[in-house]
């Protein structure tokens, strides 16, 4: 893990994001203090359909609610559904 101040992270950013992508761990410092780490990406892996089975829902949630229709549009909105 290497330290570095904030002027030299600016001028050599391309230098240091090719050490990070080899997976090397970059400490980013403003007056001795660390403020930020640069760290090698990790994609976390996406699951189509991880839900499937565990969540359930009707038709009938999807119905229009009168009240908010009512909100929205007024005492008028029942007579021309």
């Amino acid at each position: 893990m290497a330290t570095v101040n904030i002027h030299e992270a600016k001028t050599h950013l391309s230098r240091l994001l090719e050490r990070v992508s080899k997976g090397e761990r970059i400490v980013i410092s403003k007056a001795g203090q660390p403020i930020a780490d640069l760290v090698p990406h990790r994609s976390a892996p996406v699951t189509i359909g991880g839900l499937k089975g565990r969540l359930a829902y009707s038709d009938a949630d999807f119905d229009v609610d009168p009240d908010i229709q009512r909100m929205f549009y007024g005492d008028d909105a029942d007579a021309s559904s």
